[in-house]
């Protein structure tokens, strides 16, 4: 199966289409064959970064002058939507959609010369570490500290739930650099810390219900000493670069978890048909129907809304309650498709044999992670 069961697109053009089938034959030769060992190694190995970089599905929004194609969003939307489908479980979009973003609008020229290029082809794996261990979505009470000491930052703290945090080979650390600051936002900047540096320590990887080869870890910093040419930006200015880059974070997310989603609900079509129950199967039954007829209109109503919002995007022009209500509505739908589609698996739905054991499980995290739904609604509301 493949995301041609959806039909009409209406956010890309033939040449997005072309890179997709790119995608789509790279994921079936290099990522699908590999996925279960990945789950149960509950790690994907850099190599695959660089055999994705090599086919330019790394951050391809990144301007030609730093190694990248210097494509739309649209390019990294379609990644995400083959990943999510495909069910391959490497953190490109954190790299991707978040972390080049920030490198490209606010990284010093040099900064850029030396990161993008080498994101771009996969030899260096980013992470961003915001989440600390008593600090969720509320970002304005971290912790973690960055002091100036002569022409360097002293950094000391902790982080948590940290994306790619094994692997990562740049972490971008939001830190307080003036812990005085009135309002405390003021005082928040965004410091890139590459792992070799001393006192930077990767603690465990976090043992999840789901989504079991992500690279979700801790991060410890224990004096750990960097140049100050490491802030991104300007000092102070990270929480507002961290607000400023939220729609296109929640667009990605949106975008994913409608194609896992998506591939939950073509899974489960193809599992009724074939089960066999009461001297037909399990899809002959008036309730499996209207409950299947259910889902397909309420995703096709989403991916409607997706195209819409990633057109808007394209077009500078999604705003962040409209990324937030993306994040909202996208992420609830895909918990109602996965638990519905588990339920007419019957028993087999809960063994971890059967994907949709596992795509359930991956599933509940994703109102949480991007900010939580009930901080999504709290930004909808500002705006009524």
């Amino acid at each position: 199966m493949t995301l041609d069961t959806v039909a009409g697109r209406q956010a890309y053009t033939e040449d997005h289409e072309a890179f997709r089938q790119t995608v789509r034959s790279f994921l079936a030769r290099q990522g699908q064959p590999f996925a279960d060992q990945w789950n149960k190694d509950r790690l994907v190995p850099k190599s695959f970064w660089r055999q994705a970089g090599e086919v330019g599905m790394l951050c391809p929004t990144v301007p030609e002058a730093y190694g990248g194609l210097g494509l739309d969003f649209g390019y990294n939307a379609i990644v995400d939507e083959e990943m999510a489908y495909a069910g391959v479980p490497a953190g490109f979009s954190l790299q991707s959609d978040i972390v080049a973003g920030y490198i490209e609008h606010y990284g010093s020229e040099e900064q850029k010369a030396q990161w993008l290029p080498k994101m771009v082809s996969g030899e260096v794996v980013t992470a961003i570490a915001m989440t600390e261990p008593g600090t969720g979505s509320d970002l304005q009470s971290i912790r973690t500290s960055a002091k100036k000491d002569g022409n360097h930052y002293v950094i000391n703290g902790s982080k948590t739930y940290i994306t790619n945090g094994q692997n990562t080979d740049l972490t971008l650390v939001v830190a307080k650099t003036d812990p005085d600051a009135s309002p405390s936002w003021k005082g928040m900047s965004i410091i890139l810390v590459e792992s070799d540096r001393e006192g930077f320590r990767k603690g465990r990887k976090l043992d999840k219900i789901g989504q079991d080869a992500a690279d979700t870890s801790e991060l410890f910093f224990d004096d750990v000493r960097v140049p100050i040419t490491n802030c991104l930006g300007e000092e102070g200015k990270g929480f507002i670069y961290l607000m400023s880059q939220l729609p296109q974070e929640r667009l990605s997310i949106a975008v994913s978890v409608q194609a896992t989603a998506q591939k939950a609900f073509d899974e489960t079509v193809a599992f009724t048909k074939d089960r066999k129950a009461f001297k037909g199967t399990v899809f002959d039954f008036q309730n499996t129907k209207f409950v299947l007829a259910d889902l397909k209109a309420k995703l096709q109503v989403g991916w409607a809304h997706l195209d819409w919002c990633i057109k808007r995007h394209l077009a500078g022009e999604l705003t962040n309650e409209e990324g937030a209500a993306a994040k909202l509505f996208h992420t609830e739908l895909e918990w109602e498709v996965m638990d519905k589609c588990l339920q007419l698996h019957g028993g087999a739905g809960y063994m971890n044999e059967y994907p949709i054991a596992r795509s359930w499980r991956a599933a509940r995290v994703s109102r949480i992670y991007g900010g939580t739904n009930e901080i999504m609604k709290e930004v909808i509301a500002r705006k009524l």
